[in-house]
This record gives structure tokens, sequence and C-alpha cells, in this order.
């Protein structure tokens, strides 16, 4: 068997978690509105309402009056309600996640899941898909099976940098005021780049994170480093990689063996099977053991699709050879 359906008890486990995770996601987004506060300040005879953020910035709303009382009035009693939700929720998913431990409901590797999310939590998610072996775990779970741990074994992970956002990926991270491997680092304070390959980091036990891109077309930079920090990463051009940038997206949250859950950003699972089988097909100089694993993975999606376990369009958005 290719793979196996997970237990009644963890797969209603799954379900529930995830219900859980979706909604807490939804009211973190919400809480990032009401970040930093409203009040009122006085220059002279002059009384105004000063919007703060957390970085501290500041601007000025207007002149103290009716409607920006109601603004004052709306944002706050906003804020309070989403940041008590926010902290029941919080408490729901430690609950959540204590269960998927004891019930065995994920496997995915704990530093998959604590990069995913450090790049979540820095306002990043949108920017990197995931691409190659570990696609496997966002279907599998979606599926509600375990796929054959063969299929899986791999000691990095590949995110695609999507170069058609590359302006608003400037913004968004300009304002972090960090470099793309300082928010590696967030996950793992041990994460360095790799000597003689700026594309990859490397944690302290040998986990690797590949930042891939695609051909420059039109416009694109290139080369192109995440920063300006000298030390940051650059994305490396990977094979046929347009092909992954310009594929329907597949979402589905991942749960590590400590029960820990995110989201995961990858391709739509049709693409997925398309793309290995070119790979164990047409890919110049791939190794022979990995052409095998590629079709081994293509088949094993494509069984899903076809006995409608996995759907194509379950929790979608649409938007080089080395990988694994």
């Amino acid at each position: 068997m290719d793979y196996l359906p997970l237990s009644d008890n963890a797969a209603r486990q799954l379900i529930d978690s995830t219900t859980v995770f979706d909604e807490f996601m939804r009211v973190q987004a919400q809480a990032r509105n009401y970040a930093g506060g409203m009040y009122w300040k006085r220059q002279g005879e002059y009384e105004y309402l000063v919007k703060t953020q957390p970085d501290n910035r500041q601007s000025r709303v207007g002149p103290r009056s009716p409607d920006t009382e109601k603004v004052h009035e709306e944002f706050t009693a906003r804020k309070r309600e989403v940041e008590a939700r926010l902290k029941l929720l919080r408490d729901a998913l430690k609950d959540a996640e204590r269960l998927n431990k004891a019930l065995k409901v994920g496997r995915v590797p704990s530093a998959v899941i604590a990069v995913l999310q450090a790049i979540e939590d820095a306002g990043l998610g949108q920017h990197f898909t995931v691409v190659g072996t570990h696609a496997l775990y966002a279907y599998e779970t979606a599926a509600g099976v375990r796929i054959v741990q063969g299929a899986l074994a791999t000691q990095d992970v590949d995110l695609l940098w999507d170069a058609r956002r590359r302006v608003r990926f400037m913004t968004d991270i300009g304002k972090l005021d960090a470099s793309m491997l300082g928010v590696l680092q967030r996950a793992d304070a041990s994460f360095v780049r790799k000597e003689g390959q700026n594309e990859t980091a490397i944690n302290a036990k040998g986990f690797e994170v590949d930042f891939l891109r695609r051909q420059p077309e039109g416009d694109d930079p290139h080369p192109f480093r995440f920063s300006d920090d000298e030390g940051d990463l650059w994305p490396v051009q990977a094979v046929r990689a347009s092909v992954l940038t310009n594929a329907p997206r597949f979402e589905h949250v991942v749960i590590s063996a400590t029960g820990r859950m995110t989201l995961m950003r990858t391709i739509a699972p049709e693409s997925f099977v398309e793309f290995k089988r070119w790979m164990a097909a047409k890919a110049p100089l791939r190794p022979e053991a990995k052409r095998r694993r590629d079709l081994l993975q293509a088949g094993i999606v494509q069984k899903l699709l076809d006995e409608g376990l996995l759907l194509p369009q379950a929790r979608t958005s649409q938007t080089s050879d080395k990988q694994s």
C-alpha cells in the first residue's frame, strides 16, 4: 500500500483541530488591524486623534469631533472584543495541539512547521510556496491518510519565491527591519547561510531551507538578494520554476508530531503530478534514485485524486532540478 487511512479518532481530531486553527488564523488577521492604539493629543488650542502602530509610528486621524470620537469609540470596543476572542482561541489551540500529539494526528518535521510559521508570522507567507517532496504532507493531511515513509524522506525543504510580487515583497520585508535569514532564525537561532550556497540556510542539525525562483522574465531583478543585508539569502534559478510559479495554489493545515499546526502553501496536486512526471522523464542530470522517487510520488498523488480522497480544489487559491 502507498498510503493508509488515519484512525477514526485521529481523523476526527484532525477535523476539529483544523476548525480551531482556521478560526484562530482568521481572528489573528483581524487583530492585526487593531494593533497599536488610539489616543487624544492636545496641541495648543487643538485636540486631535492619533493612531499608533506597534513600531511606535504615529499618524493623525483628525481633530476632535463627533466623527473622530465615534472612530475612537468603535476602534477601542472592537479591539477589546477581538483580543478577548483571540485569547480564548489561543487557549483552544493549545488544547487542540495537545490532543493532536496524544492521538498522533501529524508527523510533519518540527523544523518545517517552525520555518513556515515564522514566515507566516512575519507577514511573508503569501510570497513563498512549498514545492517538492514536502508538499506531500499537505496532500496527505487533506486526504486523511499517511503516505509511505519512503516517499517522504528528505532533509531539506524547497521554498519558491514569487518574483511576480517582488515590489510587494520588498515592501513587506522592509516593514520587518530584518533579513530573510533573520526570519528563519526566529524559528531556529542556529540557521546560517550555507557556505558556497547563498540560496540555502542550514541549521545545527543539518536541516536545510532552499530558496528557489523562476528564471528571469521581463523586468525580474537578477541577481536578487532578499534584503540589503550582505549576509542574506539569494534565491536560485530552478529548472522550469516558471511552471511552478504559475501553477494554481493549494493550502492546507499541516501538523507535526508534537501537535503544533501551521498553514502550508503549496501547488495544486495536479500540477505536482505533472511536474514530478516531467522531472522523472526529462529533467537534465537527475539522479536515477530521484527519478524513481519522482514517479512514486506522482503515482501516489494521482491515486489519491482518482479515488476522490484528495479534492483538487480543497482549500485552494489561485494567485530546479534542485528540488527534493
